[in-house]
């Protein structure tokens, strides 16, 4: 049995990591349920470097606890290309609070209320940094492209979803119109779990 301890404790995350890596054997574990507590300051500047940042920190503390284990953990978010990239690496904390959707999203519709369609170019990334029991990585990176919408469209997801529209799909609907499994067939998220897969399996 390998455990794994995934260095977040978003249910969200935690749902589509255990789905996408569903190798023979594997048990994983959040921070939370492995009674570790890790909060890192994630001051990259890149997706990867604050990926590898929680990665590092929650290994150390599952070391400090005599836990066995290899670890997960992403960065992910939005970059819109009229605003040079940004959110970015503040995708969760755009608006001064982490976490708070709503005033993200309204944020990000303010900076872009004078910009025309063809101009709200936008892509979700999502990096993933794994680190195996002797502290070896393996770094994938995932994308989905698409634009930013007008005004909130869907219930479903969360952060960014109601406004981007992915290509993928025509332009028709926004990520929080789709179920959830058909969001994880094209997320930048799922994507990077797919390309981690590859790169594990080939190891296994």
């Amino acid at each position: 049995m390998r455990t794994v301890i995934i260095a977040t404790n978003n249910a969200h995350k935690v749902a589509e990591i255990e789905t996408a890596l569903d190798f023979e054997g594997w048990q994983f574990m959040t921070l939370r349920e492995a009674g570790l507590v890790s909060d890192p300051a994630e001051d990259a500047e890149t997706f990867e470097g604050n990926a590898r940042i929680k990665a590092k920190a929650a290994r150390a503390v599952a070391q400090a606890a005599g836990i066995e284990c290899a670890v997960l953990a992403d960065d992910s978010g939005l970059e819109v290309d009229v605003l040079g990239g940004a959110p970015g690496v503040y995708s969760s904390r755009y608006a001064g609070v982490d976490g708070d959707d709503a005033a993200n999203n309204a944020k990000l519709l303010q900076e872009l209320a004078t910009v025309p369609s063809e101009q709200r170019t936008a892509r979700f990334v999502c990096t993933l940094v794994y680190l195996d029991e002797q502290g070896e990585e393996t770094l994938a990176r995932g994308t989905i492209e698409g634009r930013i919408g007008y005004e909130e469209v869907g219930d479903g997801g969360f952060g960014y979803d109601p406004l981007f529209i992915p290509d993928c799909f025509g332009g028709t609907c926004t990520l929080a119109e789709v179920s959830q499994d058909k969001k994880n067939s094209v997320s930048h998220r799922g994507n990077a779990l797919r390309s981690l897969k590859e790169q594990l399996q080939s190891g296994l």
